[in-house]
Parts: C-alpha cells; sequence; structure tokens
C-alpha cells in the first residue's frame, strides 16, 4: 500500500506486554513498505522508571504517551505514509485518544493469546523494563475492541508468518 493509490494505511497492533506486539508490527510494515514506530521508545522517563520499578502505569501516566504516538502518526499520515505503530491501547478510551489525533482511519490488531503464553514470552526476553509481575495489571486494563471499532484479533499461538499474513488481509478490506 502506497501514498499514490490514496490508501494509507495507519495501523496500531495492540495487545499486552509480551504478545508479541514489536515482531508483528515490524513484520507488517516491512510488508506494506511502510514505517514502523515502536510506541514503547516513545514513553516519557517517568513512565519506563515506574514499569522498571513493577509498578502499573496510570492513565495520568498514559496520556502524554497516547499523545505523542498520535502525533508520530499524524505526521507520518501528512508526508504521505502510512504506519504500522506498536502501542498496548488496552482501554476503548486509548484507542479513541489515538483515532481523534490522526486524520484518517486507523486500523486496530489486537494480538490475543492465553497468559501463560505470554508470561512464558516475557520471563525470556531479555532487556526489556516491562517485568512479568506486571501482566496481570495488563490483563486487568485490558479491554478488547468493541463492534464499534475498526479492529480485529489474531491469535498469537499462531506463527509469525501466519500472523503477518492474516493481519495484512485484514487491514487490507
Amino acid at each position: 500500500m502506497s501514498a499514490s493509490n490514496g490508501n494509507l494505511p495507519l495501523i496500531v497492533v495492540m495487545g499486552v506486554a509480551g504478545s508479541g506486539k514489536t515482531t508483528i508490527a515490524s513484520g507488517l510494515a516491512e510488508r506494506l513498505g511502510v514505517p514502523f514506530v515502536e510506541g514503547d521508545s516513545l514513553h516519557p522517563l517517568g513512565n519506563v522508571k515506574k514499569m522498571s520499578a513493577g509498578m502499573p502505569l496510570t492513565d495520568e501516566d498514559r496520556w502524554p504517551w497516547l499523545a505523542a504516538i498520535g502525533a508520530r502518526m499524524d505526521v507520518e499520515r501528512q508526508t504521505g505514509h502510512g504506519v504500522v505503530v506498536s502501542c498496548s491501547a488496552l482501554k476503548h478510551s486509548y484507542r479513541d485518544c489515538l483515532r481523534a489525533q490522526v486524520a484518517g482511519r486507523v486500523h486496530f490488531i489486537l494480538l490475543d493469546g492465553p497468559r501463560d503464553l505470554i508470561s512464558d514470552r516475557m520471563r525470556k526476553r531479555k532487556g526489556h523494563f516491562m517485568p512479568p509481575a506486571l501482566l496481570d495489571s495488563q490483563f486487568a486494563t485490558l479491554e478488547r475492541p468493541g463492534p464499534d471499532e475498526d479492529a480485529v484479533v489474531l491469535d498469537i499461538s499462531r506463527p509469525v508468518p501466519v500472523l503477518v499474513d492474516a493481519a495484512t488481509a485484514a487491514i487490507a478490506q
């Protein structure tokens, strides 16, 4: 998908920590030939410190982060690019915040899977500031996308290439 066809993909790959957002979002961006933005890289330092200390973020912590993500998405749109962003976007209100900042259709792809699988993935990853101890707070905060949202749910137990294919097909609709 390119700017030449007038269909700029604005995509948020969402889900709890450890669900594979970065892997799927970067693969999808590569497939579509659009920039990838790692949402975690836009967290204010205070958020990173808080999560690193094992404290869950509050809504007040998240609003500036979501504003930064939405602004970055809109910059890409204004420059004639689509974009794929990895962002937990756990609540409906967070997704509303992102949509409100971007002039265009925003697709959401929820990476969904069992807590045990995600917990195992989190324990195995190295160098990430989000400790496995915060996984329960992520699941408690998660509001699954409703029928009023442009969202698709993908089962993370499937192989990465299958998930990227499914995500590509879902946003082409």
